[in-house]
């Protein structure tokens, strides 16, 4: 890549870094062209795209964008990286490499992509923060079990004030009857 490129190439990263809703940083050695062309796809059904870029390159975008430095620091930028930009929901890319990650063991026999930090909803998150978030069910899932928290009281009330009632129609009914 020539010097006017890469200085294109890291405008354009800093860019789309300031306005991300989530950055991953993944270690994706050990995975195959075929199996990144599939988590590609898959990530682009959640709106999220993975940029594999060099360490010195998302380095200097990331000073420019202003990224939190310990995303930034030398041991976290070292082998292979790959960069989750996700513009709309933060945790849907997180669910699908944990999905994936599951489905896909390199021939060293460990989970391909591996997390290694970023920043969610613009704060940083560690490896294990990441694990247990790429763990928790969908937005709309969640949405639905909220919901499902807040709807059982009630429902549970409206039955017990229903069955009141019916006992008190059935106990007019025999004395009418």
């Amino acid at each position: 890549m020539k010097k006017t490129d890469k200085i294109f190439f890291v405008e354009n990263l800093t860019r789309e870094l300031s306005v991300a809703k989530s950055l991953i940083l993944i270690n994706y050695a050990g995975l195959s062209v075929k199996n990144q062309q599939e988590l590609k796809l898959r990530l682009s059904a959640v709106n999220a795209r993975m940029i594999v870029v060099k360490n010195t390159l998302l380095k200097r975008a990331g000073e420019s964008a202003k990224i939190d430095p310990e995303v930034l620091s030398d041991t976290v930028l070292t082998g292979q990286t790959a960069l989750i930009v996700a513009d709309s929901d933060p945790i849907s890319p997180l669910s699908v490499l944990g999905k994936f990650a599951k489905e896909f063991v390199s021939e060293a026999g460990y989970s391909v992509p591996q997390f290694k930090v970023g920043i969610v909803d613009g704060a940083f998150q560690d490896t294990d923060t990441l694990i247990a978030l790429s763990l928790l069910p969908g937005r709309d899932a969640l949405l639905g079990q909220l919901l499902g928290v807040l709807m059982g009281p009630e429902y549970g009330l409206v039955a017990t004030l229903n069955g009141n009632v019916q006992k008190l129609l059935y106990i007019l009914k025999t004395k009418a009857g």
